[in-house]
């Protein structure tokens, strides 16, 4: 069997870590450069056959699992606030702030979990955490179907929030270990882009369960929901034991590539830096703790994380049956309610995979241009949003929520670029892919309590202001970034 020290250490010209180790000639000609219009459009068909018939079967086991895994994880995310929206607030009592005090809840269980999950994935295989965290995720999700009270929905929550921290930032740390620069960023948007598919299948779900599921077995249309995200993630669990991978040089070789694929696969990440486990020493320590990266890369990502408007166009829609009415004669229905919104959600799921496309194949992995051109027109929505009259011009103000997300990619690029700045030291980057979303989401527990108010809905003033500030930080750090010429 291959174990990462049969194979000689190499770096190719697409390494960016200082720390990691020479390249030999014979390493460097493993991952080259695209050439071809073919290799812009999708990687996979300039490569030599070999890597072509192995990145397929990682596609299918890797991406396939990640994408179903986070559709489902984003759609339990967005049921309880369509669930909200369609019976779940006046059937749990929660007319205060109890929906953001719920998804505060989810976030904590969400934080605690983070970084330890990543830093366990360098030393437990991920085909063991990684499905037995979806395990635990499924059984919570369910449970949520039968609660009574919104404190009952706040424990759970908890619950979901822990057993999901170590999915989307251990995604990202295997999909750096498998892929190279002129491969992760379209499969990281794409893996990242299944669970806006979730956010929009929600909408559809939740009408549906509304319009054909309410009272049946006695249970809400919107606890339905519920029920069949679970009943959908345990099957997929259970897959993930048995085809979900090991590290290429974790030292064992999974069990659907061949002894050469799994040198092979060595190779490819040897050839751009990508180092294998290490142990821990006070060195490693020290270096991590002083090194820029750990503290500029997170920090980005945290300010881009947090920095998007909260989705606003269901409480605008739901706010015209108020009374007395804004706007007489204008009323939205349960499923017009859930289904306008998902009109942002496609259009932004089209723009994000061009920029993802764009990173890795045209403009040779460059991310910081996607960071930037997406804050300007973030901040330009987001101002539009604010200052447009709430019940003038409505079919313009509906035009805005749907294009207000399309600057709005830059998140998987910016793991992207973790990966690839981090290459030679394997536990540094599984701490930072972990530490950018695990600080992201420390603010977004707390931030949305002071200016995403769900009483300050659909007009939100204070939620704007936010975004706008750090729209200009983002736009102003990755272009400071850019102009200094680092990586």
């Amino acid at each position: 069997m291959g174990h990462p020290e049969e194979v000689q250490e190499g770096i190719s010209p697409y390494s960016v870590d200082a720390e990691a180790s020479p390249a030999t000639s014979q390493d460097q000609l493993i991952v080259k450069p695209l050439k071809s219009w073919k290799g812009y459009i999708w990687d996979t068909w300039e490569l030599p056959k070999d890597q072509r018939w192995l990145l397929f079967k990682v596609d299918g086991f890797v991406l396939t699992f990640a994408s179903i895994g986070y559709f489902l994880k984003n759609l339990d995310l967005y049921n309880v606030n369509n669930a909200f929206l369609s019976g779940m607030e006046e059937d749990l009592s929660m007319y205060g702030n109890q929906l953001v005090t719920s998804t505060s809840i989810y976030t904590v269980g969400y934080v605690i979990g983070q970084i330890p999950s990543n830093l366990l994935l360098t030393r437990v295989s991920p085909r063991w955490v990684i499905p037995s965290l979806e395990v635990g995720f499924g059984i919570a999700t369910m449970c949520t179907a039968a609660v009574k009270s919104y404190r009952a929905l706040y424990a759970l929550r908890f619950l979901v929030g822990l057993f999901e921290s170590g999915f989307y930032p251990g995604i990202h740390y295997l999909l750096g270990s498998w892929y190279t620069p002129q491969e992760i960023g379209k499969r990281a948007m794409i893996f990242w882009l299944a669970g806006s598919i979730g956010q929009l299948f929600s909408g559809f779900l939740q009408a549906a369960a509304y319009t054909n599921l309410s009272g049946i077995g006695g249970l809400a249309g919107w606890r339905w929901l519920f029920i069949i995200d679970g009943i959908i993630t345990i099957p997929l669990a259970i897959l993930g034991f048995a085809f979900f991978p090991n590290l290429p040089q974790g030292g064992k070789r999974t069990w659907w590539t061949t002894e050469a694929e799994h040198v092979l696969s060595i190779k490819r990440m040897q050839a751009i830096g990508r180092a294998g486990k290490q142990p821990w020493s006070r060195a490693k320590a020290k270096r991590i703790f002083f090194s820029w990266h750990t503290y500029f890369l997170p920090m980005l990502y945290v300010i881009w994380n947090n920095g998007g408007p909260q989705p606003a166009m269901g409480y605008w829609l739901k706010s015209f049956d108020k009374k007395p009415a804004p706007l007489p004669g204008v009323t939205f229905t349960v499923p017009q309610i859930n289904d306008l919104p998902l009109t942002t959600t496609g259009i932004f799921i089209v723009m994000a995979f061009v920029w993802g496309w764009l990173s890795d194949g045209p403009c040779r992995g460059a991310r910081w241009p996607f960071i930037y051109f997406g804050a300007v027109l973030t901040l330009i929505f987001t101002v539009l949003m604010r200052q447009l009259p709430l019940y003038e011009h409505i079919y313009q103000r509906k035009v805005v929520y749907w294009l207000s997300q399309i600057g709005f990619g830059a998140g998987p690029l910016i793991l992207s670029w973790v990966n690839e700045i981090c290459s030679g030291d394997t536990e540094k980057r599984a701490l930072l892919v972990a530490a950018g979303n695990d600080l992201a989401y420390v603010v977004q527990a707390v931030a949305p309590n002071f200016v995403w108010k769900t009483t300050d809905f659909p007009a939100a003033i204070k939620g704007y202001n936010w975004s706008i500030v750090l729209q200009v930080l983002l736009s102003e750090f990755s272009r400071a970034w850019s102009s200094s010429g680092k990586y």
